[in-house]
Formats: structure tokens, sequence, C-alpha cells
């Protein structure tokens, strides 16, 4: 394979007419997209990351072929500037997502040997406490889901068993939805009432889920006649989507009032904060996350404000008593 050439010390270049040749013409930007994304598969990239990847690239791609002056390396960096502004001001991204972009902008051109963006640092990142559910909000959520025998037919029982399972694992094992829809069944130890669940990074490690929803598993196992490998299936016997369980979450927690945004990641927060404040020890919480650093982990310690203020109170009373 021929290797793509570095930054041309010659920029700006001519073309055979004596006219500046755009940046856009000299870089094969097709052909090093390709070659990028297949290196990032090779060396096992999560397709959500992939994915989330090839967008920014795409449309950072996409602005630079709008501009017509972009003949040297100063110019490039300026196109850069301007659409980090224009992301800010005009998109009105998240802190986290520049920085996101100018990482991700960055790795594309170091791996195609091009240090046009050498220079620029990463803005600091917002660390926001994860939002979670309180104990009673869960169990409203996971018990709104109900189905009646003599009215629902076969298929609706079914379909509300499968999302009341889907509920209770998502919130006992604290499970990625991409781990999730990729559960297998003979993955599942019902004996251990453990499940081996591939990770990030293609990690394997053990998760637990408690009787009830072992209970619940069993019952819709034994109702959904189909011989997939995968645990949850939709309705033509396929793996379910993710898109369906984020929908799915959301009308049940409208059904039952909770007027927080709910999502799959939530209830893995709320999975991690209901460990920490009954006394779970945070290595032990970070081994079933999955997390590679504890300090990932420990932002839970200062999401519990509730738990530390009994405890503040409690305290105190019994000095003054």
């Amino acid at each position: 394979m021929e290797e793509t050439p570095k930054s041309p010390i010659n920029l700006p270049s001519y073309d055979k007419n004596g006219n500046k040749e755009n940046i856009m013409n000299i870089f094969n930007f097709n052909d090093m997209f390709e070659e990028y994304f297949i290196d990032l598969e090779i060396r096992n990239y999560s397709m959500n990351t992939i994915k989330t990847y090839k967008s920014i690239i795409h449309n950072f791609m996409k602005y630079l072929n709008k501009q017509e002056d972009l003949y040297d390396e100063k110019r490039f960096l300026r196109s850069f500037k301007r659409y980090i502004q224009i992301l800010k001001r005009d998109k009105h991204v998240t802190q986290n997502y520049i920085y996101l972009v100018t990482v991700v902008c960055k790795k594309f051109l170091e791996f195609n040997k091009i240090s046009f963006l050498n220079e620029v640092k990463p803005p600091k990142r917002t660390k926001s406490l994860p939002k979670s559910l309180n104990e009673t909000e869960v169990e409203n959520l996971i018990n709104s889901v109900t189905w009646d025998p003599n009215s629902d037919s076969q298929l609706k029982q079914k379909t509300k068993l499968r999302d009341k399972v889907i509920l209770a694992v998502l919130y006992s094992s604290g499970l990625r939805i991409s781990e999730l829809v990729n559960l297998i069944i003979k993955d599942i130890d019902f004996e251990e009432r453990t499940i081996r669940v591939r990770g990030k990074g293609d990690k394997d490690r053990i998760v637990l889920f408690d009787d009830d929803t072992k209970k619940l598993i069993e019952q819709y196992l034994n109702v959904r006649n189909s011989n997939s490998e995968y645990l949850f299936l939709n309705r033509d016997n396929n793996k379910i989507t993710p898109r369906y369980i984020q929908r799915m979450i959301k009308i049940y927690a409208k059904k039952v009032g909770i007027n927080k945004r709910v999502t799959p990641h939530i209830l893995r927060h709320s999975f991690a904060t209901h460990l920490l404040k009954n006394g779970v020890d945070i290595r032990v919480i970070q081994q079933l996350l999955g997390h590679s650093s504890l300090s990932t982990t420990q932002i839970y310690t200062s999401v519990d404000m509730g738990t530390i203020k009994e405890i503040y109170d409690i305290a105190k009373h019994q000095q003054h008593s």
C-alpha cells in the first residue's frame, strides 16, 4: 500500500495553469476516510463509536469542500477554527461535543500523516453528574408494564412481557443498551443468576440479576417461540433494536408520570447510584459496569446527595441527643 504523503512543505501548491490548488484536491480524502475506518474496525472499535466518528468527519469534510481559499496549512487551521465557532454559535452543540469533534478530526489527520491540526488542543470537557431515577420511580416504571389475559391478544401479552423483562434486566444488571440487544441466551446462568456480557473493546465481564428478574426471563423464554440465540426479539423474530427500546422506555415513563428524561443509560446510572447508596464498594460497581478506569465510576460518589444529607442529619441529631 502506498503511504499517504505528509503535509507538503511547499504549500500552497499550484496547478499547471499557475493557479493555487485547493487542499481538498491535493489529498484524496475519500480514500483516507475509507482507510481510517477500516483501521478502526480492525482495532475493534464499537460500531456506535465508528458511526459517531464517521458522522463527525463527514460533516467536517462537507464544510471544508465549501471553502474556496483552502490553499495552505494556515488557511486549513483557520477553517477548522471557523467550523468549531459555527458549531458553538449557530448549532449550539455542547462543550463535550466540541471536545469530541476536535479529538476525532485530529486523530483522522494524524492517522493520514497530515499535521495541519497538531497545534490545536482539545477544549476541556464539562463534568456533569449522571442523572438517575430514585428507587420508587424505577419500581413504578417496571410495574407500569401490565397486561390483561382476558382482553389482550397473546402477541400483545408476549410483547408486554418482553418489555417488562428488558426494563428489569437493564436496571438489575446495569447493562449498556448495545450490550442488552446483543444478549445471547446461552450466556445466561440461571443457577448463579449471572450473565456473561461482551462489552466495550470486546472485553467480557460477568453481571448479576435478581430473583424477580430471573422469574421474568424464564417466563418470557417459555412463551417466546423462537430458536434465535438472541434473548430479545421483535415481532419478526429478529434481534430487537436500540431505537425500539428507547421509545418503549419513554412511553412507560410517561404513563407513570415520570417527567425526567428516561433512557436506557439513565437506568444504568440508577443501578450504579442505588448500589452505592446501599453500601456496595465502588470497585465492585466498577467491575459490574465494565469501566476500565475507576475514575469513570467515581462520578457516582457525587450523585446521591439525598443519602449524604440523611446520614449528615442523623449524625448531627445523635451529637445533640
